[in-house]
C-alpha cells in the first residue's frame, strides 16, 4: 500500500539517480517515455548524460527515506522555465502525482521566482493532465511537435501563481 501522505523533497540529480532512471519501464502508451541506457547518454553527452546539464537543470525527487520517486527537468527560457517531469513507474497512478508536481513547483519557483512556469504534456495523457490541472496548471496552446514515434499533439500548460 502506498501512503498518500509521502512528503517528496527535491535534491539535486546524483549519477546513481540517473543511472537508475535509464533502467525505468514504463507500459504501453507510457513508454514513449523512457530513456535510452545510461552509457549511451553519457557518451553522447546528452540530457542528464551531460554533467553540466545535469547539475545546472535536473533535479531528483526523494522521498523522506532518501529513495529516488522521480525527476524534473527545470529548463530555462526567456521569461519562462519549462519543466519536464518523469515519476517512477511502479508510482503511477496511486495518486500522488499532485504532491510530487506540487514539490517541482515549488523548487521552480524558489529557483526562478521571476519566471512564468510551464510544461508540454501529450494532449492523450489524461493522467497527467488531470494532475497538472489538480496543481494549478492550464491549457493555454495545441501544437504539433516531434517525438520519437513522429509527430504528435501536445498541450502547452501555464501554471497560475
Amino acid at each position: 500500500m502506498i501512503s498518500s501522505s509521502v512528503t517528496f523533497h527535491v535534491v539535486p540529480m546524483e549519477i546513481k539517480h540517473a543511472k537508475d532512471i535509464c533502467e525505468w519501464i514504463y507500459k504501453p502508451p507510457y513508454n514513449i517515455y523512457g530513456w535510452m541506457p545510461w552509457e549511451q547518454m553519457q557518451a553522447l553527452n546528452i540530457e542528464f548524460g551531460d554533467p553540466l546539464l545535469r547539475q545546472e537543470q535536473y533535479v531528483s525527487v526523494i522521498n523522506d527515506q532518501g529513495i529516488l520517486c522521480g525527476f524534473a527537468q527545470l529548463f530555462p527560457m526567456e521569461g519562462v522555465v519549462r519543466l519536464g517531469i518523469g515519476m517512477r513507474p511502479d508510482l503511477c497512478g496511486h495518486g500522488l502525482g499532485h504532491l510530487f508536481v506540487g514539490s517541482i513547483v515549488e523548487a521552480a519557483l524558489k529557483r526562478y521566482p521571476e519566471r512564468e512556469i510551464d510544461l508540454e504534456v501529450l494532449t492523450w495523457n489524461q493522467r497527467a493532465i488531470l494532475t497538472y490541472r489538480k496543481c494549478g496548471f492550464t491549457i493555454t496552446d495545441t501544437y504539433e511537435r516531434r517525438t520519437p514515434t513522429g509527430d504528435k499533439p501536445f498541450y502547452c500548460m501555464v501554471y497560475n501563481k
